[in-house]
């Protein structure tokens, strides 16, 4: 990694704020956004390293493009994008769901991240390398009831993943995560108190990272396991 920026959506909980975290440690500069701006203030206070924190929904064209240009412009071109900004949608059976829940699941999952791919990759092509690491689920090869709108995101995420590592060139790669089964806000949504006896964020960046910062070309198109 000759640039070690990192950018990740969802820094302000769960995964994406563990990683940001572990990163930051390890000598990265962090680029992150979300849409909670008192836990950003919180978690730029933490880092030591030069970063980029701003508010910014993902589902919004015109607060990507901004987020970008000034990540850009602060930090450079991202080695590693990581698109992590995640929504589930309440337990519920299919036919029970309103079309705006369903709707709001892909705006975040998988509109959110082709947002972040528009703005982001251009300057990655520009310098001919990069990878883009878009979070995909155990539910992105499997399905569960009642959670049928996620499953159905992350198997387009999946889709998506081997699609755009298709386009790019050499010096570039794509993969989809499966982070496994972590104790986040959206598995107690799932799970309830029982998704206290999973690993913890925090425990699972620290491999997590391990993993991102091997990521090579022969990655290019498939689905690794943090």
């Amino acid at each position: 990694m000759q640039n070690k920026v990192v950018c990740i959506s969802g820094v302000s909980k769960g995964l994406g704020h563990a990683l940001a975290k572990e990163f930051d440690l390890r000598g990265w500069r962090i680029a992150g956004c979300a849409r909670s701006n008192g836990a950003l203030i919180d978690l730029g206070n933490d880092l030591q390293n030069k970063h980029f924190i701003q508010k910014a929904d993902i589902t919004q064209q015109s607060d990507v493009q901004t987020f970008t240009k000034k990540v850009l412009s602060t930090l450079g071109v991202p080695s590693l994008l990581l698109n992590n900004a995640g929504k589930i949608n309440k337990n519920a059976l299919l036919h029970e769901i309103s079309t705006d829940e369903f709707l709001d699941v892909f705006k975040v999952n998988l509109c959110g991240t082709h947002n972040m791919i528009k703005t982001f990759l251009p300057s990655m092509l520009e310098t001919g390398r990069g990878t883009i690491v878009n979070f995909s689920s155990y539910w992105g090869e499997s399905t569960a009831p009642e959670v049928a709108p996620y499953c159905a995101s992350k198997w387009a995420i999946e889709g998506l993943t081997r699609a755009l590592a298709q386009e790019l060139p050499n010096g570039l790669s794509a993969v989809a995560l499966n982070p496994g089964v972590i104790d986040t806000d959206m598995l107690r949504s799932c799970l309830g108190d029982d998704a206290k006896s999973h690993e913890k964020p925090d425990q699972w960046a620290k491999r997590a990272v391990d993993r991102l910062e091997k990521i090579s070309p022969s990655d290019n198109g498939t689905t690794i396991i943090a």
